[in-house]
Order: C-alpha cells, then structure tokens, then sequence
C-alpha cells in the first residue's frame, strides 16, 4: 500500500470524529448536571442519586461488550456498523430528553424513573459509540494513520461536551434576576435537553452519513454463529489476547488517574490554590485547549518514537509537569495563594499537561485498532467492535474507582466538612497535596511500565498485514 494510499480523507476523519460528540455531551452532562438536577431541582435525595447512576453505570459496562460482539457478526447490504448507527438516532434523543423531563412523582417512583432513563441513555449512546469506535481498523490499515484519524474523536468528544457547558453556564442555566442560583432554574434544564438531543442527533447523522459511502457494504467475512455458551467461550478466548490485555492494564492506571484528577480538581481549586469563582469557569478552557494541543503532538510523537514509546514517554511527561505546582508548593517555591503570578502560572502547567497527557489516551486506541489484525491472525476473525467495546468497559469501571482514590483521599487527610477556602488547616493542605503527589506518580507510573511492556510496532505491524493479505484498497478510495 502506498503512502498516498494510505492517507486518509479529511472530510471521512471529521465524519468519523463527530460521531464522540454524543458520547461528550453525555459524560458532561452525568458528570457534572445529573445530581444538582434531581437533587436540587427535582428534590431527590443526593444519595438515591448516585445510587441510581451506579446501578446504570455496572449495567451500561457490561452491554457495550454485547452490543461490540452483536455489531461484528451484523450481516446486512449496509455492512455490520452502519445499521446500528442509524438505529441509535432516536433512542439516543428520546432517552435524553426523557432523562431531563421526569414527572413530579414521589421519591421511590422518581428513583426508578432515573435508573431507568439512565441505564436508556447509556445503552442509546453505546449503540452509536461502540459500533463507531469499532470503524477506525476499516477506515485505514496503516500504523501511523490510525494515529492521526483516531485523535478526531477525542478532539470533537470533548468539544462537544464542553460546548454544551458553556452553553449552560452562560445560557441556559445563567441567573436572572428571579432566580439568582441559575443552576437551580427548571426551564434552564428544558433548553439544555432540547439543545443536546440537537447536538447529538446531529453528530449520529454526521458519523452515519459521512463514512457510509466509504463503510457501509457487506463484511468479506464474518464470524462463526455459535450457541450462547460457545459465544461466550468465544467472546473470551479473543479477550484474553496478550495484546489487548497489556493495553487493559495500563488502561486501568491511566484512567483510574485520570478519574483521581477530575474528582479532586474542585478541592484543589478552591482549598489549595484558593482561585476565585470566576477562575472555574476557566478550567473547561484550559481542558479544550490542552486537548487541541494534544490532537497535534500524538501524530508527531507516534511517528518520533512510536507508539508505546510514545505513550509511555508522554504519561510521565503529562505526569511530570503536572504535579510540578504541587511539588514546588510544598517546597516553598510556588508564588502564594492570591499573588498575580499564581492563577496563570497554574494554568499554563494544568494546560500543558492535559495536552500531553490527552496523547498516551489517543495513542492507545490506535494500538487497540493494531489488535485486531494480532488477534485475526490468531483466531481467524476480526472483532473490532467486541475490542473497543471491552476498553470501553474497562474505562467505565477504573473511572469510578479514581473517583473512589479520590473519596477516600479527601476523608484520610481528615479534610473537614463545610470548609471555607482560607481557613482549612495547613497541616491538612499539605497533607492533601503530599498523597496526592504521592497516589498520581505510583498511578501513572504503573501506566508508563505497562505501556513499555505492549507487544505489538511498526514493523510486525507491516507483517501481519502481508500474512493476512491485507492489499485491498482502502475503504475511502
């Protein structure tokens, strides 16, 4: 295959990278309005709540590896992803504006109401997500390309999800004069659903329509149908590819961090750098740009050092500079709380770190989609969609264990309950930003180890497709 074959559309890399925008906006929106929503708004206890989202959360992980499974064996005219992605546009947009417009019921009915409405936007949202995620071994078979056709996705996933929390912060759920709390204002809720069924509707076709000339035709080959029991024998005997199971595990130390850092981020804001309110607007800012300037280095690294190298040397470099605030805090070296230096100074290191630390997340779904062809050597099929929906699963799960690291943090410091910035004790900021040091290099080193230790490069790359007789043209051609 040539170089110029090799190289793929940009209209069919931005096709495919917004179909994360529904995926963004859905992790935002549980992330950050589902609990003020039905705590505050709706008057459901905060920890029905979260029970409600757990209870979604275990049963959405364990569907993506049905759906991954079911979406490799599809045989239809339109090829075995595009029907299902067609298929989870209305889903998708009924079940996120049930999720927003729950009936004024009482607290057990309403409790039921939220698991429900939950555990159908995730299962919408995976019918789109897994299927998609499942294209990128198909758009392209060369190494260095599904780099840089991969980093669309995280580039548009976060867009969108911040998109849609600007539009919340600064719209929908402003204050007004009548209602000061904007977080609090109902009707706020009513235009954030309507503009995200909007948003992700328009994503789905978007992903749907712009691969479907290049993608949608029937499979060359598919698996075997077997009895239940023998898929499920089957479903993990290709799991357990050495492989994949190398990226699993350095998964788990990257995204428990990653979790880790997103739950502790409002504590160390607000208790240990002490920025003002308005600063926490600013943070999605520095994650968007951190995450643009991390859709230009993974191409450039992967191509440096390769692609295990690359993600292992930018995970300790993320690793390194963003611990560097902490660490010069707690040597007397970092400007004090309220100097002018301190707030940028900050970002500038909180920035440069996402970037960095976005590339070793954007470098392993292209060594997920070189997976494939290892385990298709070894078992005779290709199972995109069982792959990227296991990575999917494991993402899912370590999350919530970071923002357990992070509960369990916040309550071994002996952090005191309703804290006012400036007057929690030193001895315990110290002792917050110390383990914390502590708990992200032991995390994100285990990535870095795990990540050296992947099987698979460039140059087996190159001859697993010649055993495989991978010279067909590519799709988009």
């Amino acid at each position: 295959m040539s170089a110029a074959d090799a190289k793929v559309p940009y209209r069919l890399k931005l096709a495919y990278g917004a179909g994360a925008v529904a995926y963004g906006i859905k992790d935002n929106g549980f992330a950050v309005f589902l609990l003020i929503f039905y705590n505050q708004v709706m008057g459901l206890p905060a920890n029905l709540v979260g029970l409600a989202v757990m209870v979604a959360l275990v049963i959405d992980a364990f569907i993506d590896p049905v759906i991954g499974h079911l979406s490799d064996r599809t045989n239809t005219r339109w090829g075995r992803r595009h029907p299902w992605l067609y298929a989870s546009i209305l889903p998708v947009g009924l079940s996120w504006f049930m999720l927003w417009h729950p009936p004024a019921w009482g607290e057990t009915a309403m409790l039921v109401y939220l698991t429900c409405a939950a555990i159908l936007v995730r299962t919408a949202i995976a019918l789109n997500e897994v299927p998609s995620l499942a294209m990128l071994p198909e758009i392209t078979q060369d190494y260095h390309e599904r780099t840089d056709v991969i980093r669309y996705r995280f580039l548009f996933g976060w867009a969108g999800g911040l998109l849609l929390l600007f539009l919340a912060y600064g719209v929908f759920l402003a204050p007004t004069p009548e209602q000061p709390a904007g977080l609090l204002r109902r009707e706020g809720y009513d235009a954030y659903a309507w503009a995200g069924v909007i948003l992700m509707t328009v994503a789905i076709l978007t992903v749907s329509l712009g691969t479907h000339r290049a993608l949608a035709r029937p499979p060359a080959k598919l698996p075997p149908r077997l009895p239940l029991a023998e898929e499920l024998k089957a479903m993990r005997r290709t799991l357990r590819n050495p492989a994949f199971l190398t990226l699993m595990g350095a998964g788990v130390f990257a995204y428990a961090n990653q979790g880790l850092n997103f739950a502790t981020s409002t504590y160390m804001q607000t208790y240990v750098w002490e920025f003002p309110g308005w600063a926490l607007a600013v943070w999605p800012v520095t994650l968007l740009a951190g995450v643009v300037m991390g859709f230009v280095l993974a191409p450039i690294v992967s191509r440096r050092w390769g692609k295990k190298n690359a993600a292992a040397i930018m995970a300790a470099l993320a690793m390194a500079i963003g611990l560097a605030p902490y660490v010069l805090r707690l040597a007397g070296l970092f400007p004090a709380n309220g100097e002018p230096a301190t707030l940028p100074l900050f970002l500038g290191f909180a920035t440069l770190a996402t970037g960095i630390g976005v590339c070793p997340m954007m470098l392993t779904g292209s060594m997920l989609a070189d997976v494939v062809e290892d385990s298709e050597i070894k078992t005779g099929h290709r199972e995109e969609g069982l792959f990227f929906a296991g990575m999917l699963f494991m993402q899912k799960c370590v999350t919530g264990l970071g923002t357990f690291a992070a509960g369990s943090l916040i309550s071994a410091v002996g952090f005191p309950a309703n804290a006012q910035p400036g007057a929690v004790d030193g001895t315990v900021i110290e002792r917050l930003m110390l383990l914390y040091t502590l708990l992200t290099a032991m995390l994100v080193s285990g990535a870095v180890l795990v990540f050296l230790r992947f099987p698979l490069g460039e140059a087996d790359h190159a001859d697993r497709l010649a055993r495989l007789g991978a010279t067909r043209a590519p799709p988009h051609k």
